[in-house]
């Protein structure tokens, strides 16, 4: 008599193909209304930084740079900083990657005037600023980012390395960073630039702790 045959024993723990889930497009609306809220938060990240004569990293910090040299609004400066990026932004990025970009742009330069509307005479501690401004610009950043979308610069820069190299964005963005917050020794005061450092690690620490590769697939 023959053996009976067994038929194989089902895996109790699912394979990772069993487990994963398909991955679900953020829809228009949700692009737009996280466009709006990240460029919201960012542009109220600079506001206090720009209050409290604090510069950052990337570009935003290159125009604050020279929003305190130049009589140009900061607004003005971001978006004219941020135009030559937006070409790189289209050969590696694609022409719905640059738009986005260009439109997130365009909303921090009109928000970030109009918090100087409406805090007129704000006055932080500096280190508070630094800290509190930073962590609000990152915050924003990995909004902006989720709904395929930059605020030119430096992102962009941070953004192709990371999906074409593996390198973690926030880590690629401190590295650029530390330029443009060496740069500031020529404009504010050493200890301005000390505690700008201190700001800009927590700024690219949000964004590094929380955009890795493969980690967020909803755009």
């Amino acid at each position: 008599m023959s053996a009976p045959t067994l038929s194989p024993t089902p895996s109790a723990t699912p394979t990772p193909a069993e487990t994963r889930r398909p991955v679900v497009p953020h829809s228009r609306t949700e692009d737009v209304l996280g466009l709006l809220t990240g460029t919201f938060v960012v542009s109220l990240g600079l506001h206090l930084l720009k209050a409290s004569e604090i510069v950052t990293g990337g570009t935003a910090g290159l125009s604050l740079l020279l929003s305190y040299g130049l009589p140009v609004p900061f607004g003005v400066l971001f978006f004219l900083v941020n135009l030559p990026f937006m070409v790189l932004a289209v050969a590696k990025k694609g022409w719905s990657f640059a738009v986005r970009s260009l439109i997130s742009i365009a909303l921090v330069s009109v928000f970030t005037p109009l918090h100087a509307q409406l805090f007129a005479g704000l006055h932080l501690p500096a280190v508070y600023a630094a800290v509190c401004g930073n962590v609000l610009t990152g915050i924003g950043l990995l909004i902006v980012f989720r709904h395929n979308s930059s605020l030119g610069g430096f992102n962009v820069v941070a953004l192709i390395a990371q999906e074409r190299l593996g390198w973690r964005a926030g880590y690629v963005q401190m590295g650029l960073d530390v330029l443009v917050i060496v740069a500031a020794l020529t404009v504010v005061s050493p200890v301005a630039v000390l505690i700008s450092a201190f700001g800009a690690v927590f700024l690219n620490g949000v964004v590094a702790l929380n955009h890795r590769p493969g980690r967020y697939l909803g755009t």
